[in-house]
């Protein structure tokens, strides 16, 4: 049977639930035991796929197309395993769930109620989640106290009740907050939260203190009287420089003896963080720092700008550089400035690579193709994720090809050279303005051409091995073998996540060939229509670009090729 671990915050949110449920997870693999993790988000939505970015920050993407919460990724980097879609649970989804049933008549008649039907819902989607694993550790998204968290905090209760408590553990996310008038470190908050996990019959066996300072002892034994538990369960997680340094400091306090302590179990094997630890001294202490201007627009809300919009893309220049130890400084360019100003693309000389990451709409559009431009000519390493691909197309089209008017239809859609659009199968779902339809979402498999920079890369990293045991699995799901596409026998195959509908129009891909651009990887559909994956330039440093968004795959010890290769070139 599963353990189950339940991580919940106190009365703020962002204070890193998130990241301490991922160091739990991580604590307990390197103790020998199978680890998976579960997100519940209480909002109404489905799932984030039609969320902004300031909304809940960046919209992950799942191997299985699911488009969720960022904390799953924050999973995932830490654990370094694919977490499917199941695993994220809303509010949306569970009342979705029931209501489907009941329109279906499979209540058979029976009055439909929030106990015992919404409760059995969300029980039953953490235990199909649960299978196979020893510890599941479920994040409960919002804050103690929050109306939309009761369904999921009383399911969990009666969870508990079905398993044994022995089975289940609590653990509070809290902050300590230190008033800057005062400069003394205030349990009260906590206190609070505590009260208000209580009134759900919920008792917490762990309390994880947030703070800019260490937790004192005189405000550990408080909280040891408040919450009624041993002090030595009353953990520290102060600020730190990298959140990959969080297990080790957990680790410090022994977390992962006392969590097996409260289940009565023993480890299985003895925790190496060597590995880790020298990865995470890569970080704080690199050898060498290297410049990258990161050009799109700016994700801000109010007076704040929101870095988590772009997280992936930060953490995979972290990985990157980790495995290089080299430190790497991202500077976030407004692409309009170009617009407005061509002498200020001169700014980009100071950087060692450029990267236009994913976006929407046509807000600064020119300036990103100014940059691509600008990374062409002079030699500056360039990576293009998804729009980024698309963009340096529409440049190579405009600049190298003589085709003055190119564009993607998403910006032009009378352009004379229509270089990336919409597909005619796509255009028909369109037209019924089922929108979702045309997305490619999820893990998409693409041939890599011989000889190619991207095969290389994908070797040298030793992602094609880890592909190739998923490809074996996906072509065993008849579910997800469309993802595969037509495989050429004795072709190397890299699988990525994508989220996007535009694509290179196959119309024009004899052209951009012909004048020096190499498409060094592409899907095949069923219908032997070939949507090009990646793209390359073979007389420069490096200047790659890829429909997909290779950051979703990219984790601390096993960084992406493609971002792997990018940092490597910027140190050049």
């Amino acid at each position: 049977m599963p353990r189950y671990i339940v991580v919940a915050g106190g009365v703020m949110s962002g204070v890193g639930k998130g990241v301490t449920t991922a160091s739990i997870g991580k604590i307990l693999q390197e103790y020998g035991y199978k680890v998976s993790s579960v997100k519940i988000d209480p909002y109404l939505n489905f799932d984030a796929g039609t969320l902004r970015p300031t909304e809940h920050g960046e919209v992950w993407v799942t191997d299985d197309g699911g488009e969720i919460d960022q904390d799953l990724g924050t999973y995932e980097r830490f654990l370094n395993i694919d977490i499917p879609r199941r695993n994220n649970l809303t509010t949306g989804q569970v009342y979705k769930a029931v209501i489907d049933r009941e329109r279906q008549g499979e209540y058979l008649g029976q009055t439909v109620q929030f106990i015992p039907h919404i409760i059995d819902e969300i029980k039953d989607r953490i235990k199909k989640a649960s299978n196979s694993y020893d510890f599941i550790i479920v994040e409960v998204g919002g804050t103690i106290g929050d109306y939309e968290n009761i369904p999921f905090l009383f399911a969990l209760k009666s969870l508990e009740r079905d398993i044994g408590k022995q089975n289940v553990s609590y653990f509070l996310v809290t902050y300590l907050p230190i008033p800057s008038h005062i400069e003394e470190m205030k349990t009260k908050p906590t206190q609070q939260a505590i009260r208000l996990l209580s009134e759900h019959g919920i008792f917490p066996d762990f309390i994880i203190c947030r703070a800019k300072r260490a937790l004192d002892t005189p405000r550990k034994k408080k909280i040891e009287t408040y919450a009624n538990i041993a002090s030595e369960n009353v953990i520290s997680e102060p600020d730190i420089e990298t959140v990959y340094q969080i297990p080790l400091d957990l680790e410090k306090e022994k977390l992962g003896e006392k969590i097996l302590k409260e289940f009565g179990m023993k480890a299985k094997k003895s925790p190496d963080w060597s590995e880790w630890k020298k990865l995470v001294d890569n970080i704080l202490k690199p050898k060498k720092t290297v410049k990258v201007a990161i050009v799109g627009k700016y994700i801000d809300i109010g007076d704040y700008a929101l870095a988590d919009s772009y997280l992936s893309i930060n953490q995979s220049l972290l990985h990157a550089g980790a495995s290089l130890n080299a430190g790497v400084e991202i500077d976030w360019l407004d692409s309009k400035k170009f617009e407005d100003s061509k002498k200020s693309l001169n700014e980009l000389k100071d950087y060692d690579g450029i990267i236009v990451p994913g976006g929407f709409g046509s807000s600064g559009v020119e300036g990103k193709i100014l940059a691509a431009n600008f990374a062409r000519a002079n030699k500056i390493p360039y990576l293009g994720l998804c729009y980024g691909l698309q963009l340096a197309v529409v440049e190579f089209a405009r600049n190298a090809c003589g085709l003055k008017d190119a564009n993607t239809t998403e910006i032009n859609p009378k352009t004379s050279s229509p270089v990336i659009d919409v597909q005619p199968a796509q255009k028909e779902i369109l037209e019924k303005s089922m929108y979702g339809g045309t997305m490619r979402l999820g893990q998409y498999a693409a041939v890599l051409k011989d000889k190619s920079q991207v095969l290389k890369l994908y070797e040298e990293t030793g992602r094609l091995k880890e592909d190739e045991k998923r490809i074996n699995e996906l072509v065993k799901d008849k579910s997800q073998a469309f993802r595969l596409g037509i495989l050429e026998k004795g072709r190397k195959i890299a699988l990525e996540r994508h989220r996007h509908r535009y694509e290179v129009n196959p119309k024009f891909v004899d052209l951009l060939e012909k004048n020096g651009m190499v498409f060094s990887g592409y899907y095949e559909r069923f219908d032997r229509t070939r949507l090009m994956e990646y793209v390359e330039l073979p007389n420069h440093p490096f200047f790659i670009g890829t429909q997909a968004h290779p950051e979703f795959k990219s984790r601390l010890g096993n960084p992406s090729p493609l971002f792997y290769g990018f940092v490597k070139a910027c140190g050049k």
